[in-house]
């Protein structure tokens, strides 16, 4: 399959100024359609003239894989309308985003992990709000890597960019551990990192519909609009561009399922875009069953596979709320991110001219839930006839779970852990000192005792003296 041409769209997130120049370029190309990709970047799905490409200097184009430049994903698109921390804004995420203007060679993710819609562990390197203003979690999974690991500190917003160019740099050592490169990464540049002193809670909530006309406040909107076959016709977008400007919608945010949401539109002007909708013959009322899967670019037999298994679904009538399902075959080299994976299988090699079946594995996450990272094998090596079965399966599964998961995580536990722990707490900015976690931004190992630090500890925030702490006791 030929890689398609692709734009990167820093988080997802672009002007409706620069949308509109986008799809003349595509029309300038022969184009009359564009498609989103799962890294919220932009791409032309067919082969376009690339002696064109001088005459569209605004845009750089892009084969990821030939090129080795990835995009940005963020979970801009869901400020303002899914849950959210209190401190991260869309400004917020704008200012953090506005930073990175280095070709990426590694896939970054910026996200909320309070909200559903956008992937927390699918980049190289991935940057996750705390509850401390301006600090991240940094979870590393390098290529090579077989699974994601902590950064032992919490990252400064205003770092973010100068990190992930150092782990760039220090990618030709080949560090096989987070430590290693913590420590090559500490050499290299100067931050104003954190000690983690709690770890990263990812609350559970089911995947959100994202499409439609729905309400934010008292006088706003935010609408979301998905197209099944991943074809933006360039006439209605470059409408819409328009529309948006006029109504003073500043950001258009590009969806890593193959779909976009536009925010802040006016109480008054709601009408209007229905309306507009209306004339373009624009359907927003995709079920569920269609929407939260997640397809390979271009491919074919995926998005017929997927439309076999949809039918099937609804002709049990059949309820998928909260669950996402993704395609991917073996020559994949994406990171699972749905609740339930259908897998291809290599066919083998044949001598003469047997026709060999496509088959088939299913996994599924942990609890059904993506964030867990931990994938369970259900099936192998089964035929397509067998999935839709399979899959309603599953399906009922998850909902006799649905509610109980947690509770089976606490049993677990208080049987592993102790119910209670003791910390130390700066009483002027309420920094934690855990010996869990030690504090490697000075040096403290991790399992360090309080009794045990030096003397002339201070707080990692704010430079208090050791004698500033108090104990606290928390519940787990």
């Amino acid at each position: 399959m030929i890689e398609p041409y692709r734009l990167r769209i820093n988080g997802g997130v672009l002007s409706p100024g620069e949308l509109k120049y986008i799809c003349e370029a595509a029309e300038g190309l022969g184009l009359n359609a564009i498609s989103f990709g799962s890294r919220q970047d932009i791409i032309f799905p067919e082969k376009i003239d690339e002696n064109k490409f001088s005459l569209f200097d605004k845009i750089q184009f892009v084969k990821p894989k030939r090129d080795g430049v990835e995009n940005i994903a963020s979970s801009y698109v869901s400020a303002d309308i899914l849950p959210s921390t209190a401190w991260l804004t869309s400004d917020r995420y704008l200012y953090v985003l506005e930073q990175f203007k280095n070709k990426l060679k590694l896939r970054v993710n910026i996200t909320d992990p309070k909200q559903r819609l956008v992937p927390l562990f699918t980049g190289n390197i991935n940057f996750i709000a705390s509850e401390h203003e301006d600090y991240w979690y940094l979870y590393v999974r390098l290529p090579g890597w077989e699974k994601t690991q902590m950064y032992p500190a919490l990252i400064y917003s205003w770092d973010m960019d100068k990190i992930e160019l150092a782990i760039e740099n220090i990618l030709i050592e080949e560090p096989e551990t987070i430590e290693t490169v913590f420590d090559l990464v500490t050499d290299a540049v100067e931050t104003n990192n954190r000690t983690v002193d709690t770890p990263l809670e990812v609350p559970f909530y089911p995947f959100p519909y994202y499409e439609g006309m729905n309400r934010i406040g008292t006088d706003r909107y935010w609408l979301g609009l998905y197209w099944r076959n991943n074809r933006y016709d360039t006439v209605f977008l470059k409408a819409m561009c328009d529309l948006c400007s006029e109504n003073k919608i500043g950001k258009i945010s590009i969806t890593p399922w193959k779909s976009f949401i536009v925010k802040g539109i006016p109480l008054q002007s709601k009408l209007k875009w229905e309306k507009f909708l209306g004339k373009f013959g624009i359907n927003v009322r995709h079920s569920m069953l269609e929407m939260n899967w997640h397809l390979p670019v271009n491919d074919k037999e995926a998005l017929s596979l997927k439309k076999y298994l949809v039918t099937n679904f609804d002709q049990n009538d059949i309820s998928t709320y909260g669950l996402t399902f993704g395609i991917k075959n073996y020559e994949s080299d994406t990171y699972n991110f749905t609740s339930i994976v259908v897998e291809k299988n290599r066919q083998p090699e044949v001598i003469s001219d047997f026709k060999i079946r496509d088959t088939y594995n299913l996994l599924y996450a942990k609890n059904f839930d993506p964030n867990t990272r931990e994938y369970i094998t259900h099936v192998q090596d089964v035929d397509k006839v067998e999935l839709p079965g399979l899959l309603m399966e599953l399906s009922q599964l998850y909902f006799e779970q649905l509610g109980t998961e947690k509770e089976e995580d606490k049993v677990v536990d208080l049987i592993t852990e102790t119910e209670i722990e003791e910390v130390y707490q700066c009483k002027d900015c309420l920094t934690i000192y855990n010996e869990d976690y030690g504090d490697i931004t000075q040096g403290i190992e991790v399992n360090t005792s309080f009794e045990d630090l030096p003397s002339s500890y201070e707080c990692s925030l704010c430079e208090a003296p050791k004698s500033n702490f108090e104990k606290k006791t928390l519940v787990k």
